[in-house]
């Protein structure tokens, strides 16, 4: 197939593009290189894509309506992940509007593009965060989620809505992805793994919000594109037992769903710790610290959904998922 992927200088979106060019696709990437954070790990990701045959590199903004719409024109892709987007918990309470441009309007875009180029599938990034002030344990994607808690998840909640009129008035499939804490080898050096490796091998301590009673469901990274990859290929129908009587907000008449993507396994904040140093052979000095703003307490993935459609669970554990991550980071910066 012919798959265009927004964020191929990121995170998941490069690790995707990988996968999806050994089973031979071919893969249109969208990325603009920006500055949160350290450009040079985004590069290093690029290069390896850069040279595949089946691999166009663009350099794009997503709120460039002209460039988008040209991208979509020129390149004419079946399928659709959009990951890109402006992450991050904390830097929305500093920086609100760059997640209405890249979150919002960016995202109207790529709709857009899939509306008017006959798009087979959309499957977009969507966050574990939307369950927002919620409680009830585990997060489903048929529980109501209008309590969000950060300006970032706000706009991942308002991803899922716009997806949804997409679907409903265009009958574009779109599949929606609640991403659980991702970790593992090339992560994202703003989140506490990276961080925290950084600081006890440079004898530094260590930031622990909540004192470290924080509870996450962190979820290795080839889990991750394992079940983007499964969802990708399985293209939505409208759900005929659907009922605006008693709306489920994970299906629709329309074809679209929702899916969450985690470990499905919540581990204290502390033990994760616990586990890191073990597999660094060195102790953290805890700087701990109460809980920040926009921060949620816990998160604990329902994959039933997920198991059903896709005949596929995350299922790798954190002692296997940070040995690899800590293996990378010395052998990637020299430690």
């Amino acid at each position: 197939m012919k798959i265009l992927i927004t964020g191929t200088a990121g995170f998941i979106g490069n690790i995707l593009a990988q996968r999806l060019l050994a089973r031979g696709d071919e893969v249109i990437g969208i990325d603009n290189l920006n500055d949160y954070y350290d450009v040079n790990l985004k590069k290093a990701r690029l290069a390896k894509l850069t040279g595949h045959p089946n691999f166009t590199d663009l350099r794009l903004n997503l709120e460039d309506h002209g460039g988008i719409e040209n991208a979509f024109a020129k390149y004419q892709p079946q399928r659709v992940v959009n990951l890109a987007a402006q992450a991050g918990v904390r830097y929305s309470l500093t920086h609100p509007h760059a997640y209405m441009d890249s979150n919002l309007v960016g995202f109207l875009n790529i709709l857009e593009g899939c509306r008017h180029h006959k798009v087979e599938h959309l499957v977009y990034a969507s966050s574990s965060s939307v369950y927002g002030a919620n409680t009830k344990m585990p997060f489903s994607v048929h529980d109501n989620v209008d309590h969000p808690v950060s300006l970032y998840a706000a706009s991942k909640k308002a991803n899922e809505l716009m997806a949804h009129t997409y679907s409903h008035l265009y009958r574009i499939p779109t599949t929606g992805l609640r991403f659980f804490t991702v970790y593992g080898p090339w992560g994202r050096p703003d989140m506490a793994l990276f961080k925290f490796t950084q600081n006890i091998l440079a004898g530094k301590p260590i930031d622990v919000y909540n004192y470290g009673n924080h509870k996450r469901d962190f979820t290795y990274i080839d889990d991750i594109v394992e079940g983007v990859v499964r969802v990708l290929d399985k293209v939505p129908e409208p759900n005929p037992q659907w009922s605006g009587d008693q709306p489920d907000s994970a299906t629709s008449l329309a074809p679209y769903r929702l899916y969450n993507i985690g470990n499905h396994q919540p581990v204290e904040l502390l033990h994760f710790i616990e586990v890191l140093e073990k597999a660094l052979g060195k102790k953290a000095e805890k700087n701990l610290l109460p809980m920040q703003q926009g921060d949620v307490l816990a998160t604990y993935a329902d994959v039933d959904d997920l198991m059903r459609d896709a005949g596929f669970a995350p299922a790798t554990p954190i002692e296997e998922g940070i040995a690899r991550f800590v293996a990378w980071y010395r052998e990637y910066y020299k430690v």
